[in-house]
């Protein structure tokens, strides 16, 4: 199972409708299928806005979890308006730590 979003929210809000949105530091989260349990990885800073230290990116996440469905993502394509692509596009690795 997995879990995750583009974007995570700030603790804070600046126009005044809600909290904004937040690309620098956000939850994913994997469950089951070889992926390592109770296993936490990365960290924000005090308020919740930026990844300190290490940090996983989501073209990583989709590396993992096509290696978990034992797939290779340098190898998966899929036609966009015409074109061949890869769900990692150019970046991504399978992150050995995510899986059990």
């Amino acid at each position: 199972m997995v879990w995750t979003s583009e974007f995570g929210r700030t603790s804070y809000g600046q126009s005044g409708n809600g909290r904004d949105h937040n690309p620098w530091g956000y939850t994913q989260w994997l469950a089951g299928g070889g992926s390592n349990a109770g296993h936490t990885y990365g960290q924000t800073d005090e308020i919740g806005l930026k990844s300190v230290g290490k940090a996983v990116d989501t073209y990583d996440v989709h590396a993992t979890v096509l290696h978990l469905m034992g797939l290779d993502h340098l190898k998966v394509t899929y036609l966009n308006n015409g074109r061949s692509e890869r769900p990692t596009v150019v970046y991504g690795e399978v992150f050995k730590e995510l899986i059990a």
